[in-house]
Parts: structure tokens; C-alpha cells; sequence
């Protein structure tokens, strides 16, 4: 599954990079995982890779669409990871539809907004499969709404700076309680990008 995405990634970007006026860009982040929430309690970001695609291209607002993967990583060690039974991986997904706004006086300057769907998958490997009644391996998906806002500032025409928050609010299993701590993830991320 993933060896079919890089190369769809990859023959879209081959495609694209021949293009004279592209709307395609990719950037590269740091993702900080903030607030009171289970993920910002206990994972550090690791690499957030994006995608975007402009729709249109006029003087007030660009319309298009992006799509971002990120890996999270339990931040647990020493004494506290002995006692915890599996190592885990969070990966955010999230694809989302925004809006880009030119500002006339600070051609440079780029806020952005946007709305999607975060697709958040677990991996959670035991540490220790003692027991034969415990699988190999835990995984799992929980998925929710995603607000987006950004500021980008050109350096030169084709390559820019980020800076994003992402708030995902996303549903809870059964047994968990339906609090902000579980519910609720806030991520900011610093990055680079490249438009194609």
C-alpha cells in the first residue's frame, strides 16, 4: 500500500515538474504536538511531509487542495518505558481543502485557511509477547474533523517558509472517555517548501 502511494506521489511529481506554470508545491515540517492531549503529553513529532495543489490563481484568494503525513513517536524512556508494554507510532493523515490569500502590499506574505479530514492510525508494537494470548502487534484508526491555519513567506519564487496549527477533533471508542484529553490534538509545524 505504501509502495503504491510513493509511486503515484512520485509519477505526479515527474508529470508536474515538466510543466511551465505549475500550481504544485511539497514542503517538508517539524511537527509539535501542544496543549493538554494525550498526543502532546506523550509523543514527540518526528516529520511531517505535505502536498499541495492550487485550483485556481488570481489576486485575492488561491483555492486548492493539500494533503499532509506525519509520524509522531512515543517520547517514553528509562524507567517509565520498562514498565510500558509496546512501543508506538502515531501517523496523521490529513487531506484538506484551503484557501490562500494574496495580500497586495506584502506580495511575500501568504496566510492560509483550511478544512478536512484527519485519518490518525496507530502502531503499537508489544515489547515483550510473553503471553501467546496477546497479538504481535496492536493497531488501530481514529479519524475526525481538521481546521488548518497558516503563514507562508516566499524566499525566492519557488521556495517558501511555513509555520501551520492544525486542530483535529476526532471520536473516541467505546470505554474511553468522550474528554478533551482524548479528543481534542493541536499541532503546530515549521517548515519548508518547494513549488514545482
Amino acid at each position: 500500500m505504501r509502495l503504491r502511494i510513493i509511486v503515484i506521489l512520485l509519477i505526479f511529481f515527474t508529470i508536474k515538474s515538466f510543466s511551465q506554470d505549475s500550481k504544485f508545491s511539497i514542503d517538508a515540517n517539524y511537527p509539535i504536538a501542544i496543549g493538554d492531549n494525550f498526543l502532546g503529553q506523550n509523543y514527540n513529532g518526528l516529520v511531517d511531509l505535505g502536498a499541495k495543489y492550487k485550483f485556481s490563481d488570481n489576486k485575492i484568494v488561491d483555492i486548492g487542495a493539500s494533503i499532509n503525513f506525519g509520524i509522531f513517536q512515543n517520547t517514553k524512556s528509562g524507567a517509565t518505558a520498562m514498565n510500558q508494554l509496546f512501543d508506538v507510532k502515531i501517523f496523521p493523515i490529513q487531506p484538506r481543502i484551503f484557501a490562500e490569500f494574496n495580500i497586495q502590499n506584502l506580495k511575500k506574505l501568504h496566510p492560509q485557511i483550511g478544512l478536512g479530514y484527519s485519518i490518525i492510525i496507530y502502531d503499537a508494537v508489544w515489547r515483550e509477547n510473553t503471553n501467546a494470548d496477546l497479538p504481535s502487534d496492536i493497531n488501530n484508526n481514529e479519524n475526525g474533523f481538521n481546521f488548518n491555519i497558516g503563514l507562508f513567506y516566499d524566499l525566492t519564487h519557488k521556495l517558501f517558509l511555513q509555520a501551520q496549527y492544525d486542530f483535529i477533533k476526532i471520536g473516541v471508542e467505546d470505554g474511553i472517555p468522550d474528554k478533551s484529553y482524548n479528543t481534542n490534538i493541536n499541532i503546530l509545524k515549521f517548515g519548508i517548501g518547494y513549488r514545482i
